[in-house]
C-alpha cells in the first residue's frame, strides 16, 4: 500500500531516480489519475493526482519548462506542468466531454464525445510546427476544429481510431485550409500508435501500414503503443506482444510476453528505456530490458497511461 501524499516528501520520490533518472507513469482511471514514479524497472510511490474521472491522457513536450500534462475528462481538457506537484487547469476551449486526448505537432489533439477533434495549442501565438511557449498555461490555450469521427476511442501523434477505422490529420495549409481529418482505412479502431510505423488495434487484428494496412496479428486487439525507434507493444486476445526491432512488422516479428501477473493488460506506454502495461486489476508493469516487474496500484477502469521524464 502506498504512503499517503502528505506522506511522501520530494526527496522519498528522488530515492527511485537515482543514476537512471526519474520518470512519472500516468495513469488514466475512472477514479482519476494516479502517478507511478519509475527509475528505470523500480517502481516508487504512487499517489492520486486527480480525482476527475479519466478517459486518457498524453503528455506534450516543451523545451525549456516542465513538460505539459494533459487529461481527457467529462469536463474537457485538464494541463498541469509534470512535477512533484501537481496542479491541474481546466482548458476553456475544446471539447467538453473529452473522451480521448493525444500530442501531435506540438499541440494536443483532443476527441469531444460528439465526435469533434480539436487542435489545441497552449500559448497564444503557437502555430502548427511550433512547440508551445515555454511558460504558457491553460489561459493561453487556442483551439482549431480539424474535423470529426464517429465514435472517437484514442488519438496518437497524427493518428485517430474511431468506429470507422483510422484517420489521419492532413496538415494542409496553414495559410487557406489548415489542418483536416482523412479517412485512411480499417474498421472499428479501438487504439492507434502514431509514433514511426503506424500501428492500428482492431475487432479483426492488428495492422502496421506498408502497402496499405498489413495484418501482423490477428484476433481482437484492444490496445497499441510505439516508442517511434522500432519497439511497439499490443495487446490481442488478450494477451501482451511485443516487436523489438525496425525490421520486419508482420506476424513473425511480435513475440508474446508473459507478465509477471495472471491480469489483462489494457493500457501500453513508453518512457525513455522503459515499457509500461497497465492491467485491468490495476496493476503496473515496468521492463526496462530485464525482465518485468510490477506494482499494484489498487484502480479499476483503467482507460490509458502516458509517461513524463521528471529528472
Amino acid at each position: 500500500m502506498a504512503p499517503a501524499e502528505d506522506d511522501i516528501s520530494i526527496e522519498e520520490k528522488r530515492v527511485y531516480a537515482g543514476s537512471a533518472g526519474r520518470t512519472d507513469a500516468y495513469v488514466a482511471t475512472e477514479s482519476g489519475v494516479v502517478r507511478v514514479a519509475l527509475s528505470a524497472d523500480k517502481v516508487g510511490a504512487f499517489d492520486m493526482v486527480a480525482r476527475d474521472p479519466a478517459r486518457g491522457a498524453a503528455v506534450l513536450p516543451r523545451r525549456a519548462a516542465p513538460d505539459l500534462l494533459g487529461v481527457a475528462t467529462d469536463d474537457g481538457l485538464l494541463v498541469a506542468p509534470v512535477g512533484d506537484d501537481i496542479a491541474f487547469e481546466p482548458v476553456e476551449v475544446g471539447p467538453a466531454p473529452a473522451v480521448a486526448v493525444g500530442v501531435h505537432d506540438g499541440a494536443f489533439l483532443v476527441a469531444g464525445d460528439d465526435g469533434e477533434i480539436d487542435r489545441i495549442a497552449i500559448g497564444s501565438d503557437a502555430t502548427a510546427g511550433d512547440a508551445t511557449a515555454d511558460d504558457a498555461t491553460a489561459d493561453d490555450a487556442t483551439a482549431t476544429r480539424i474535423g470529426s469521427v464517429p465514435d472517437p476511442r484514442a488519438i496518437d501523434g497524427p493518428l485517430v481510431a474511431a468506429a470507422d477505422g483510422v484517420h489521419r490529420v492532413n496538415e494542409g495549409d496553414a495559410a487557406e485550409s489548415g489542418p483536416s481529418l482523412v479517412s485512411v482505412g480499417l474498421d472499428d479502431a479501438r487504439d492507434v500508435a502514431g509514433s514511426g510505423m503506424p500501428l492500428a488495434a482492431t475487432a479483426d487484428g492488428l495492422y502496421w501500414l506498408g502497402n496499405g494496412w498489413m495484418p501482423a496479428r490477428e484476433g481482437d486487439a484492444e490496445a497499441v503503443a510505439a516508442d517511434g525507434d522500432g519497439h511497439a507493444m499490443a495487446v490481442v486476445d488478450g494477451d501482451l506482444f511485443v516487436h523489438e526491432s525496425d525490421g520486419e512488422w508482420g506476424t513473425e516479428a511480435w513475440n508474446a510476453a508473459e507478465l509477471p501477473v495472471d491480469e489483462e493488460p489494457v493500457a501500453l506506454g513508453y518512457g525513455p528505456g522503459v515499457s509500461v502495461a497497465v492491467t485491468d486489476a490495476g496493476t503496473l508493469c515496468v521492463d526496462a530490458g530485464d525482465g518485468w516487474r510490477h506494482q499494484v496500484v489498487g484502480v479499476r477502469g483503467v482507460a490509458g497511461v502516458a509517461l513524463a521524464v521528471v529528472e
